[in-house]
């Protein structure tokens, strides 16, 4: 009976210690889910500026919507080389609408547990601050996120750009993106068919297929109501600003290999990085033309099988190219999730176990600095030789 009564208080102590330690791993979340964020600092010479547009085409269908007849429709965000207007306040990192209705969507737990409070986070940009006039006309990059993520999520990476020069636009889209919050008050979120994190094999690739073919169609399209605002925007802030014979393109994930399929699709198109991004769709089998830059996160972390055949389809696009026109680097101990501002806490976690052992911060400064250089080359003109300096960094390994 004695021996029954020690095991019973062990059971009970083990219990007590495991509730304990689940206690003091969701307060320590939600603190530091909590706590004020500052973004890094665009290492530019440029304040940056910010506006959103509502871009509608009603001559167009939305393909991926869940019904017939709903018209193209997509979000923008643009970050620019803003006049400098220190006095002002920075727009908010995500509007108050948008922070309401991902908190509905995620529900209590997630929001306040899983992920950053969007309201701690300060960004840098300046909402409807004038172009800087050091120049009259500045290159446009276009950003597109991962899978379904809002592509505010990497303002990091955007408002770095722009600080360097540069239009960077971002859009999200209605049924594809986790949400969208039109100006007018409309919610919409992902339709449950173009989920691809539903399915898996085969399946998974073809949906995959599709997204990136639909993301790639909005992004030529971004680009002609570019065209239109340059030519003759309303307000007078974009036109004559944009030069759109220097038109680049970057995106994460999904986002990278959507990039792929545009500078494919449209050539428009004069250079292109894809980070981290499985490449799906024509440009496996056709290739690019256009100058192009693969930034990996480290897959020596992932199964061999899953980066193998990744790597496989890079390489046969990558071999394609002119050796001066294409770049293939990999960021040593960098996780996949690391290249967007904020990390849900498992990935936090990960981080802290050394699973993913560079830090996140340390890889957004580092890929920043890999996609100003970038563009300076082949969309400004840089030397070459402007690429050379990213081997200053111990973690920037190069692939052949």
């Amino acid at each position: 009976m004695r021996l029954r009564s020690r095991a019973a208080k062990i059971v009970i102590w083990i219990g007590v210690c495991g509730i304990a330690g689940v206690a003091i791993l969701l307060i320590s979340a939600w603190a530091a889910n909590h706590q004020a964020m500052i973004l890094a600092a665009p290492t530019g010479p440029f304040a940056v500026g910010r506006v959103t547009y509502d871009w509608q085409d009603p001559h167009q269908q939305e393909l991926m919507a869940p019904r017939a007849g709903i018209p193209r429709e997509i979000f923008a965000w643009v970050w620019y080389p803003a006049a400098t207007q220190k006095s002002q306040a920075t727009a908010d990192y995500f509007p108050e609408s948008w922070r309401s209705a991902l908190a509905r969507q995620r529900g209590w737990f997630l929001t306040n547990f899983m992920w950053k409070d969007f309201s701690r986070v300060q960004a840098h940009s300046i909402e409807g601050a004038e172009v800087s006039g050091a120049q009259r006309e500045y290159p446009v990059v276009l950003i597109r996120a991962g899978l379904a993520a809002e592509v505010a999520g990497y303002t990091s990476l955007a408002e770095d750009l722009a600080s360097h020069g540069y239009f960077v636009v971002g859009f999200d889209a209605p049924y594809r993106s986790t949400l969208v919050v039109f100006p007018d008050g409309r919610v919409v979120e992902r339709a449950p068919e173009n989920n691809a994190d539903l399915v898996g094999g085969a399946q998974q690739k073809r949906l995959g297929t599709k997204l990136v073919e639909a993301w790639s169609a909005d992004t030529s399209f971004a680009v002609d109501r570019l065209d239109e605002l340059d030519q003759n925007d309303p307000t007078g802030r974009l036109k004559g600003r944009l030069d759109m014979t220097r038109v680049g393109a970057f995106g994460h994930s999904l986002g990278g290999a959507t990039t792929l399929e545009f500078c494919h699709d449209d050539a428009r198109c004069k250079a292109g990085v894809d980070v981290d991004g499985a490449p799906l769709g024509s440009a496996v089998t056709d290739g690019v033309k256009q100058p192009f830059l693969f930034l990996l996160s480290d897959h020596r972390l992932e199964p061999k099988a899953e980066s193998d055949a990744v790597e496989a389809d890079i390489r046969s696009i990558y071999s394609r190219l002119p050796a001066e026109n294409r770049r293939w680097l990999m960021l040593r101990g960098a996780g996949h999730y690391g290249f967007s501002d904020l990390r849900p806490m498992p990935l936090q976690v990960a981080h802290w176990l050394h699973i993913v052992p560079l830090d996140p911060q340390r890889q957004i400064f580092i890929t920043r600095d890999c996609l100003h250089r970038f563009f300076d080359v082949y969309l400004k003109g840089a030397p070459p030789s402007t690429l050379q300096n990213l081997q200053q960094y111990p973690e920037v390994e190069s692939v052949h």
